[in-house]
């Protein structure tokens, strides 16, 4: 066996913490060629499933691992490696290894990690967006998971603010999933970073995605949770985040938004309330140049000045989704107006059509 087969093999064993490989690699006296043996394995304390895989590894998977390492430019980095990423290593529960498609260099960067809702209102999408951009000018890399939604948004924030940004998989990097961020994955790997622990050929499983979670809680300095309901994954990440002894952030919402609930109740908890950006920079101890501050601060686009009617529209749908109806009771202009005003809104961005008739404001 050589040197890159072995650590191919214990990339794809499975359960193999970074506590784990640091006993077996001290049981060989530190040769990982040594460690990769079922001698080895039954003189060290593993899970059940790597102590069988050690025993018995699947070769025909692992030859299949190499071919597909060399035609994708794919690296795997063990927990002992200089370039595996310091922040993660420190988790009672790291991983042994990952699988990195993109800038390794990134990895080590300060980082933020960003999450919330696969199904965000339109504000909170473009929060996480304008969010995303600050933090990346002000030099951290965004963390996230690429689901739709928040995540999704964070990584274009970043990349929008011409910074860097890491997407966590819950699959293999073989396997980009939702299948409809596949670009979007392609512009995070070329700016940031890929990764994943689990190896080639794994599907998206149910139960992939919360330990997928710990690693986007791992990377990072901080967690900042956008929007999630109360049974929201995200706050796994956030929990992830306390565990590691990681500050977590959560942007507060309305009170009758089920997006709001998981934020609230981490505030509640001790989470650090979140009003603008810079809240979250200060408490991590950024600050972004002068120049930096006022292009983050200027407007991307003049807008115009709105009629009085318009901004009383724009008060009557608040930061809740409504309805035509509903604003017509509330504003007592006429519903054709009423639609016809909206479409102009929409058309400049302020507003979004959101499903069952309703509209939300498209901005925070």
């Amino acid at each position: 066996m050589d040197a890159a087969r072995a650590r191919a093999l214990v990339a794809r064993t499975p359960g193999l913490t970074a506590q784990a490989l640091a006993a077996l690699l001290h049981a060989a006296d530190g040769d990982l060629l040594r460690a990769c043996t079922a001698r080895s394995a039954a003189r060290t304390e593993l899970p059940p499933a790597a102590r069988a895989f050690f025993a018995a590894p699947d070769e025909r998977a692992i030859d299949g691992d190499l071919a597909w390492l060399a035609q994708s430019g794919t690296a795997i980095l063990l927990a002992p490696d200089a370039d595996y990423p310091p922040l993660l290593r420190q988790s009672a529960d790291a991983p042994a290894a990952l699988y990195v498609q993109g800038r390794i260099d990134s990895l080590a960067a300060r980082a933020l990690a960003m999450v919330g809702s696969r199904s965000p209102t339109p504000a909170g999408r473009a929060t996480a967006r304008e969010f995303a951009a600050w933090f990346a000018r002000a030099g951290l890399t965004v963390v996230s998971g690429l689901a739709t939604g928040i995540d999704a948004a964070s990584h274009e924030g970043a990349l929008k603010g011409r910074g860097s940004t890491v997407a966590v998989f819950g699959t293999g990097l073989d396997r980009v999933y939702p299948p409809a961020n596949r670009a979007l994955a392609e512009r995070v790997r070329a700016h940031g970073a890929l990764v994943s622990e689990f190896p080639r050929g794994t599907p998206p499983l149910r139960e992939n995605f919360p330990r997928r979670n710990r690693i986007i809680a791992g990377l990072a300095l901080g967690t900042l949770v956008v929007e999630a309901t109360r049974r929201s994954g995200s706050l796994i990440t956030a929990r992830c985040a306390l565990e590691a002894g990681r500050e977590v952030f959560a942007i507060p919402g309305s009170i009758h938004s089920p997006l709001s609930g998981g934020c609230h109740q981490l505030i509640k908890q001790g989470a650090k309330l979140v009003e603008e950006a810079r809240d979250v920079t200060d408490e991590l101890g950024f600050s972004l140049p002068k120049e930096e501050l006022r292009e983050a601060a200027r407007p991307h686009s003049a807008a115009r000045e709105l009629d009085k009617e318009y901004e009383m529209l724009l008060d009557a749908l608040g930061f809740e989704p409504a309805t035509i109806d509903s604003l017509v009771a509330r504003t007592e202009l006429p519903g054709e107006a009423i639609a016809s005003m909206l479409l102009i809104l929409e058309l400049e961005g302020r507003v979004a059509a959101l499903p069952g008739g309703r509209y939300g404001r498209s901005t925070p």
